[in-house]
């Protein structure tokens, strides 16, 4: 069992920034990537960013490059993300997620055996 929890969402005002943290626990050894997702009220999920554990490669959603940041801290079990110059639009529950699979494109929700309760991110205009 992997265990998955989120924290830093809130309310900001658009322009704001926010920086959302995801503790991984239990039998985490087998993590390959790590994923951040979100969904609007009415939408379905969508991805975000993702970070390969061992190597550290990022992958970003094409309309989110250069706003949002992936990182991860393999010694605390940790992955968080840096949201900057947040919109209204990028309101929703922001989910992390594991995948103990090597997937090419790792933007697929249905590839990850994990998922976090979310935490809601609210931007106001």
């Amino acid at each position: 069992q992997v265990q998955l929890v989120e924290s830093g969402g809130g309310l900001v005002q658009a322009g704001g920034s926010l920086r959302l943290s995801c503790a991984a626990s239990g039998r985490t050894g087998s993590t390959v990537t790590m994923g951040w997702f979100r969904q609007a009220p009415g939408k379905e999920r969508e991805f975000v960013a993702a970070i390969r554990w061992t190597g550290g490669n990022t992958f970003y959603a094409d309309s989110l490059k250069g706003r949002f940041t992936i990182s991860r801290d393999i010694g605390k079990n940790t992955v968080d993300l840096q949201m900057n110059s947040l919109t209204p639009e990028d309101t929703a529950v922001y989910y992390c997620a594991r995948d103990d699979q090597f997937s090419a494109y790792p933007g697929r929700p249905h590839d990850y055996d994990y998922w976090g309760q979310g935490t809601q991110v609210t931007v106001s205009s």
